[in-house]
């Protein structure tokens, strides 16, 4: 058993080749041979989402605060509460983030394969997340 304590495990800045805005992206948990998954909570500030990507194995996404957007390519953007689980199949190309005027904070859950746990395409344009467009 491990037990990492609250705070010992430093956040960093979401890279901007990932993400548009502000991101804050702080690891919960380490895939551990032969465990593949791994865990952030990540928090969008309002307007900042991921670019679109996708998951070789999936993601699980847990809302726990705030509310945020979520698209699937070619499918119309979904609003997210807390308390709301996102599961994406692998290989969905999608992006996700906070809604325009309100921050978001989820859990990612991932697993790794060959080493990735997700392949980042482009960014998410501003047509794209819809900015004039009040969610919740």
């Amino acid at each position: 058993m491990n037990i990492t304590r609250n705070g010992t495990r430093s956040a960093s800045q979401g890279p901007e080749n990932y993400f548009t805005g502000a991101v804050r992206v702080e690891p919960l948990f380490d895939a551990n041979q032969p465990a593949r998954a791994t865990g952030a909570s990540v928090t969008f500030e309002p307007g900042a989402r991921t670019a679109w990507h996708s998951h070789p194995l999936g993601q699980t996404l847990v809302v726990t605060a705030g509310c945020g957007r979520i698209q699937l390519w070619g499918r119309p953007i979904e609003d997210i509460c807390p308390g709301d689980v996102v599961s994406i199949a692998p290989g969905e190309k999608h992006w996700h983030g906070a809604s325009v005027d309100s921050a978001m904070t989820h859990i990612a859950i991932q697993e790794r394969l060959d080493g990735k746990t997700a392949d980042f395409m482009e960014p998410v344009s501003d047509e794209q997340y819809q900015p004039g467009e009040k969610t919740i």
